[in-house]
């Protein structure tokens, strides 16, 4: 088990981490993160969000929603450690993906590339008399079209983003056809939908003057097919328990490939890690997950974001690819105390660094169900965290807790009703 005082290089390997005290934890974090006692105070506090602040940030407020966060550790991504906050509910989450990083560490870890952070957006136009002509002129109309928009935003200019050039398409609907222009912009490091949105508003008279029809929306795609983020990993036979076990996940991959009922739920698994990170740091996890169930589909088949396969020593070799729209300056992420002191742990210095790194993390949490499924069964995993859920709920405090999950686990009866009656035999015995 670390001590606080052992952290003495920046590494995300911290055998035991799980077995300390939340505090002791966080001390380790500190360290590793630099963060000031201001930054600790506010993550010890589950009212770390001001009442006034939260005000400011959505309509309607009554309170705030605390959500636990947790570090996942373990995490090399191109030759670098991170420790990765995640926001998350659910159980065994965070334990999968420290144990599965832990497995591709004994592979070099995880690999990653992107592409530049383009977002896509559109502006429908309907009414057009001759719609095959009108993307014709709106074509050539472009550098103006890109000037207007660029116009809008000077800023993300001079750093190098803004509109950098356009597609137009005819699609064809129960309403009529189409004109769809779509305005490719180079968000930097922001996630993009306010500077996208004002851009397609700005530009849309222009359309209309060529087109001679009525443009409708104006708005921002959460499809970031532009804006790809991959991770990959090699992970030795050994480390993931065998040749069998091996196989057992890529047999269990290429059901998710052939049915869309299994990707459901292997996508969600790999999304289980990315959102939790994205939460963390006030990113937009909806626009996320939009857009990476909208790519698993996008061959017009629901199918699997990872493949899985065997190299020819029999290792694991897994790969990963989702649009993934998120920013390191504006919005909430740099409003809220709570997604700065997160996006501080993460330490990332770009969007596209980030979008990685989510990547990888993503490729982890699927490597962790897929082991759970493929060797032990996912229940077995989930069995003790739930049971300790159960008895919390039931009303045990402090080492009852323990008694009371060990009792369910022995029964194999995790219930809520059973943890309720466990409690109830502890306080007649006095020891509670």
């Amino acid at each position: 088990m670390p001590e606080v005082k052992e952290l003495k290089e920046k590494t995300s390997q911290l055998p035991g981490f799980y077995k300390l005290s939340p505090k002791e934890r966080l001390q380790l974090v500190k360290k590793f993160a630099s963060l000031t006692e201001e930054d600790v105070n506010l993550l010890q506090s589950t009212g770390s969000l001001d009442l006034d602040l939260a005000n400011r940030m959505i309509e309607n407020v009554v309170g705030a929603f605390p959500v636990p966060l947790g570090i996942a550790v373990n995490f090399l991504i191109n030759k670098r450690d991170y420790l990765i906050p995640m926001a998350i509910e659910e159980p065994s989450v965070v334990a999968a993906a420290s144990y599965a990083a832990k497995m591709v560490r004994e592979g070099g870890g995880f690999f990653t590339s992107s592409t530049p952070p383009v977002m896509i957006g559109q502006i429908q136009t309907v009414g057009v008399k001759d719609p095959h002509g009108a993307k014709m002129a709106i074509y050539a109309a472009k550098e103006e079209i890109l000037k207007k928009a660029n116009e809008q935003d000077p800023m993300l200019v001079s750093l190098g983003g803004g509109a950098k050039d356009l597609e137009v398409k005819v699609i064809n609907t129960q309403t009529g056809p189409m004109v769809i222009t779509e305005l490719h912009v180079d968000c930097r490091d922001i996630m993009g939908a306010n500077a996208v949105n004002t851009m397609a508003e700005a530009v849309a008279p222009i359309i209309e003057r060529i087109t001679r029809g009525r443009v409708y929306l104006r708005i921002i795609s959460n499809l970031a097919t532009k804006r790809l983020a991959r991770a990959w990993c090699t992970v030795p036979k050994e480390a993931v328990g065998g040749e069998e076990v091996v196989d057992g996940i890529i047999q269990a991959y290429a059901f998710a490939a052939a049915d869309p009922y299994r990707a459901a739920t292997h996508n969600k698994g790999i999304l289980n890690g990315v959102i939790g990170v994205v939460i963390s740091t006030c990113n937009d996890h909806r626009a996320v997950e939009a857009g990476a169930h909208a790519y698993a589909a996008r061959k017009g088949v629901y199918g699997s974001l990872s493949t899985w396969e065997k190299n020819e020593n029999g290792d694991l070799v897994g790969a990963v690819e989702l649009p993934v729209a998120v920013g390191v300056v504006g919005g909430s992420t740099r409003v809220h105390p709570i997604g700065k002191i997160a996006l501080k742990i993460l330490d990332v210095k770009t969007a596209r660094e980030f979008g990685e790194v989510l990547a990888a993390v993503g490729l982890a949490q699927n490597l962790g169900a897929l082991r759970a499924l493929a060797h032990e069964g996912i229940q077995r995993g989930h069995m003790r965290l739930h049971a300790k859920n159960f008895a919390i709920s039931a009303g045990a405090k402090g080492k009852i807790v323990d008694l009371v999950v060990e009792r369910m686990i022995e029964e194999r009866m995790i219930r809520l009703d059973r943890a309720k009656e466990l409690v109830e035999e502890y306080k007649a015995k006095g020891k509670l």
